[in-house]
């Protein structure tokens, strides 16, 4: 039997053109598993600049000769499922995919085992895909009619996908039963890493509130601006996108747009915030952990990842609170049970429930869980 030690690894992963959560994951799985090669769809040197990604040697599919891809990514996704086929991974013994797309399609043969780290189903061709029409203006006049049978193609074609992966990684229990629901597999949870050592938890406090995302339609963090506006609150607001505008439209003088910023800028609100604001429905969400590190309270929407990494009031140990509706109204009605509780949010509980999710803890799991996989395959047990 050939040991996990020996055994030939590729990476797969969708594009590699920004620095965001999933980027950091494989970041981690690299770490876990330092002979591997890595392979992307595409990849942007430039998007990854001055990060651990830079100057790994990234092999690429056919996509990546198209013009502009680095910028206009996402307008190839019609190619990407033939693309990501047209890897030749004959020479691995295991493949362990990055997927929040198409990665998961890479063919295999029956003697190599591929595992799934799968950070969400496509959520825009799946359970937001009414959102994404509406959001993107295509749920009417002639383009839907483009986009529509596309996103009804891409179905079927992640259905058939999703059955030629092994064994399934969920990042959380909401990933987990996504999964159940749209493949009908059944998937062990493994916590994403959070670099939770790079933040202090025991800086003084100021009066502000944060929010750090892509400002992007599902995040909405025009509802963030929109009640702390009207309740005339400090907030600061770091990210961009492509609701940069409309948010703009939203802020009152109380509200500070900051765009991007590095890493280093955000640590520094994090630490010193009174607490960190989150309106999105994730499926995992590493912000509201990173936020619980440096010490600071959440409040967020009480849905999907968040009711996994927030210990929600009147828990004890509570490090925030979750709300029940994305509206203005709801954040606002959160955010004054938070001023009335305050004295029972610690910086203390919210690093120790963040430290559940840390690096070392997730290359410890991942290593020991494909470790676990790999005998049951070579000794021709179920991996279910």
């Amino acid at each position: 039997m050939k040991l996990l030690e020996n055994a030939r690894v590729a990476i797969v992963h969708e594009w590699l053109v920004v620095y965001g959560g999933s980027e950091r994951v494989v970041v981690d799985i690299l770490r876990a598993f330092p002979q591997a090669d890595l392979y992307a769809v595409a990849y942007d040197r430039e998007g990854v600049r001055s990060t651990p990604l830079e100057n790994v040697r990234v092999r690429t599919t056919r996509i990546q000769s198209l013009p502009l891809v680095e910028k206009r990514y996402r307008t190839y996704l019609p190619l990407m499922p033939l693309a990501v086929e047209q890897l030749d991974l004959r020479r691995y013994d295991l493949i362990i995919s990055s997927n929040h797309a198409v990665a998961k399609g890479v063919l295999t043969r029956a003697d190599q085992l591929h595992v799934s780290y799968t950070h969400t189903p496509i959520r825009y061709a799946w359970d937001l895909y009414l959102d994404y029409l509406s959001d993107s203006g295509m749920d009417r006049g002639p383009k839907t009619w483009l986009v529509r049978p596309l996103l009804h193609y891409l179905r079927i074609w992640d259905t058939l996908a999703a059955g030629r992966v092994d064994a399934y990684l969920a990042n959380s229990l909401n990933v987990s039963r996504r999964i159940w629901k749209l493949y009908r597999r059944s998937s062990r949870v493994l916590y994403p890493p959070v670099d939770v050592d790079r933040y202090q938890c025991d800086l003084p406090r100021e009066e502000f509130y944060v929010t750090v995302s892509r400002i992007v339609p599902y995040k909405r963090i025009d509802l963030i601006v929109d009640a702390f506006t009207r309740m005339g609150k400090p907030l600061v607001v770091i990210g961009e996108g492509s609701e940069w505008k409309k948010v703009q439209r939203l802020a009152g003088s109380n509200v500070k747009l900051l765009g991007y910023r590095s890493d280093e800028v955000v640590a520094h609100f994090l630490q010193q915030a009174k607490a960190f604001v989150f309106a999105a429905d994730e499926d995992f969400g590493i912000t509201p952990i990173e936020a619980q590190a440096a010490g600071c309270p959440v409040i967020a929407y009480g849905k999907g990842g968040a009711r996994e990494t927030v210990v929600g009031w009147p828990a004890p140990e509570a490090t925030g609170v979750l709300y029940d509706s994305q509206t203005p109204e709801a954040i606002e009605a959160a955010v004054e049970h938070f001023e009335a509780h305050e004295g029972d949010f610690t910086p203390t509980a919210c690093r120790r429930n963040a430290e559940r999710f840390g690096r070392e803890r997730f290359g410890r799991e991942l290593r020991a869980t494909v470790a676990d996989l790999w005998d049951r395959f070579q000794n021709g047990e179920s991996l279910e």
